[in-house]
């Protein structure tokens, strides 16, 4: 019985939009900016966390992920390098500093620095204290000072596998590393961003400076990816590093005051339980502090939930705002309508119509009207994102793939049906209370 009612209502709803099409678009040029702000706002929260999620992974590397920060003493490189090699689940970067240029010259962007601080304000000469962990104190002697020459200094990062299963690096130019090819005895390297900014901005030999290395290197630059970092940075394949640095160099609690030294973080694949005790026990047993060796999993997501979350409530608050605009306008072109249709509502009650049925009516016609609004402003919403994305998508590389999120669909559909309802339950009442004596008045 309901489902015929239901059936009867919308057939004669439908039919009451198409005797009133002028009615009808009035309606739905009221709702269409509300139904449209709500689209644009839950889009652009979606596509908002989006872009601010995947330049997180970018240094933080990807939700889920386990990752390991170990100091770069007492034999931890060689035993990570060991484990790791030839496993596709996990995968180490170890740091270190080199300087592309001319040798035995100081670097324009000492340090490794950014090139937009590069040869700006003077050599701080006061003393150095390090303090070790015994709480002894000793004052650093000033590093001798070299010639400026035409060199820069970057941070290389010698990779033993593929990091883009856990750090979803954006390809720039050029080629990714090449894992699977024989080692090259002439390393290949991919810059990031930073770093190709500083070859472009200085003329310098194509000659590389290693600590530990037996020679200096004549690299090969294959590519230029956006790594999320500001520093100037390059990336190599660990076995073709070996060809000139046979282990890593080992650094000291001094070595990483200075700002040097090894640095070693391994990325390991969720579940991966096993392998992290294995690593565990044997930098322990090498001596490493066991308080040093400490994996944790990567939850970045969950860490801007809540900011996410009142941004997307201010926003949305501010989108129904505007769909209550639309919804008066239903109001007041359903109430209208009520008011020229009670002679008709009046002997439809005549002949036997139930008071709920007539009310059906009536609300059935702007629930169809928020549904073809939001219809249209999904697809508005839809259209006008890849027009923006074909405009502008090339200025912000977060955006690449980009795709209209269907939660963005579904709140349009829902801020339809809602603004149906709302704008539609009071002619709704008023014509379901049409006594059935008016169509003797007629």
């Amino acid at each position: 019985m309901f489902s015929g009612k239901l059936r009867s209502a919308l057939v004669i709803g439908g039919q009451g939009i198409r005797a009133r099409k002028l009615r009808t678009f009035l309606s739905m040029v009221s709702l269409f900016l509300g139904v449209l702000a709500v689209v644009t706002v839950q889009a652009g929260a979606e596509i908002a966390e989006r872009a601010m999620l995947t330049d997180v992974e970018l240094q933080a590397g990807k939700d889920g992920t386990v990752t390991g920060y170990i100091p770069g003493e007492k034999g931890a490189p060689g035993i990570v390098e060991a484990t790791l090699k030839g496993r596709a689940d996990a995968v180490a970067m170890i740091s270190s500093k080199a300087i592309i240029g001319e040798p035995g010259l100081r670097p324009i962007n000492e340090g490794g620095m950014p090139f937009e601080y590069a040869n700006r304000g003077g050599d701080y000469q006061g003393p150095m204290v390090y303090c070790d962990a015994g709480g002894v104190c000793q004052e650093q002697k000033p590093q001798e000072k070299k010639p400026d020459g035409q060199a820069i200094e970057v941070s290389m990062v010698a990779l033993t596998g593929d990091i883009r299963p856990f750090k979803p690096f954006r390809p720039v130019s050029g080629t990714w590393l090449d894992f699977a090819s024989a080692p090259s005895l002439a390393p290949r390297i991919v810059l990031n961003e930073e770093a190709a900014k500083g070859l472009r901005q200085y003329r310098v030999p194509g000659e590389m400076m290693i600590d530990g290395a037996t020679h200096h290197v004549t690299p090969q630059i294959v590519g230029v990816v956006e790594d999320g970092y500001p520093q100037p940075r390059v990336y190599l394949r660990l076995d073709e590093l070996r060809t000139w640095m046979p282990a890593a160099a080992a650094s000291s609690e001094l070595d990483r005051f200075r700002g040097g030294g090894t640095g070693l973080e391994v990325y390991l694949q969720p579940g991966s339980h096993d392998l992290q005790q294995l690593l565990k026990a044997k930098l322990i047993g090498a001596g490493v502090d066991q308080k040093q060796v400490e994996f944790r999993v990567v939850n970045s997501k969950e860490r801007m939930e809540s900011e996410l979350k009142i941004m997307r409530l201010i926003f949305l608050g501010m989108a129904f705002l505007v769909l209550l605009i639309g919804v008066a306008g239903i109001l007041n072109v359903g109430l209208a309508t009520v008011g020229e249709r009670v002679e008709e509502f009046a002997l439809r009650r005549a002949v036997g119509m139930s008071r709920m049925l007539l009310a059906g009516i009536v609300l059935a016609e702007t629930l169809l009207t928020g549904l073809l609004t939001a219809a249209l402003a999904i697809g508005a919403g839809a259209a006008g994102l890849q027009i923006a994305l074909t405009l502008f998508g090339h200025r912000f590389p977060s955006l690449q793939g980009t795709t209209f999120p269907w939660e963005a669909g579904v709140a349009g559909v829902i801020a339809g049906l809602v603004a149906g309802v709302l704008g539609g339950l009071i002619p709704a009442i008023r014509a379901a209370r049409i006594p059935i004596a008016t169509v003797m008045r007629a």
